[in-house]
């Protein structure tokens, strides 16, 4: 891309097939980095899930374009990775920051020169490999966070340690996720819920509050926001107690934020205390 992040890589991106794995941000375009639209408005091709596409169908008009739905995202990297081997600059794009949650992990992993792939391709021998792998020059690129956002909509409430864990048990064992809540909850994390609540995944949370609950008083603040920086964005503030209520309002575009044994709410804010004398 420009002559500075070139000498910085060590790689000239010009002379052959580019991969960047992006992160859009939270959704709304005025929170895209400066850095990620330089690098779209620059791509031949952008991959990614539908609704991420949408999201940024304003910067990228007139490249090529593939997308597809939910549990394609195998399918999305490979193709990325194809056409970059073609000698094409590609965008792969997440939203929030690639790197959580993103595409970031997946594309590496698929990459020829990962060892993980090397094994599981024996029919390749080595030097196929090693011409592979140097037709492709690689970058990630960071996104504003999803959990950032929200945090930002609900006041300050990650000013101290926090933990982030997603109840999409879908990849991850539920019995796993069961164990971080319990764990998190014990060390007074404040704590992040991501992938809350689906169609078809809707017990998960409300014994995922069971767990935290067993750890935090009933009136620790909870924020709960949905659509962070998107269109039809909402913001509610409540209690543990009161959370059950709410629990129609979530779905997989909302972020919860549980706050420690600190936690308070003030001017309609959620702050959890640095810790200053103030």
């Amino acid at each position: 891309m420009d002559k500075k992040t070139k000498g910085r890589q060590g790689d000239d991106s010009s002379s052959k097939g580019a991969l960047y794995i992006i992160g859009i941000g939270p959704g709304g375009l005025e929170h895209l980095t400066f850095k990620a639209k330089q690098v779209l408005e620059n791509c031949d091709a952008v991959v990614g899930y539908k609704t991420y596409i949408d999201l940024i169908k304003g910067v990228i008009q007139g490249k090529e374009i593939f997308s597809t739905g939910m549990t394609k995202e195998v399918n999305r990297c490979q193709k990325a990775i194809d056409l970059a081997l073609q000698g094409k600059k590609v965008a792969v794009v997440s939203s929030g920051d690639a790197g959580i949650y993103g595409m970031a992990g997946l594309v590496l992993e698929l990459l020829p020169e990962s060892g993980a792939r090397s094994q599981k391709s024996e029919e390749k021998n080595k030097s196929e490999i090693e011409k592979r792998k140097s037709k492709i020059f690689v970058s990630v690129i960071p996104g504003v966070p999803a959990f950032c956002a929200a945090a930002s909509l609900l006041g300050a409430p990650l000013m101290h340690d926090f933990a982030s864990i997603s109840l999409s048990d879908l990849l991850t064992p539920w019995e796993t996720i069961r164990k971080r809540l319990d764990m998190a909850s014990a060390a007074d994390f404040v704590i992040i819920l991501y992938n809350p609540k689906s169609k078809t995944r809707v017990s998960q949370l409300e014994e995922a509050i069971g767990i935290i609950s067993t750890h935090r008083n009933e009136n620790t603040p909870v924020g709960t926001v949905k659509n962070a920086t998107r269109e039809g964005e909402e913001i509610k503030i409540t209690t543990l107690k009161g959370l059950p209520v709410h629990y129609d309002f979530i779905d997989m575009s909302t972020i919860l934020i549980i706050g420690n044994s600190t936690t308070f709410v003030s001017h309609n804010k959620m702050i959890t205390p640095r810790g200053y004398d103030v």
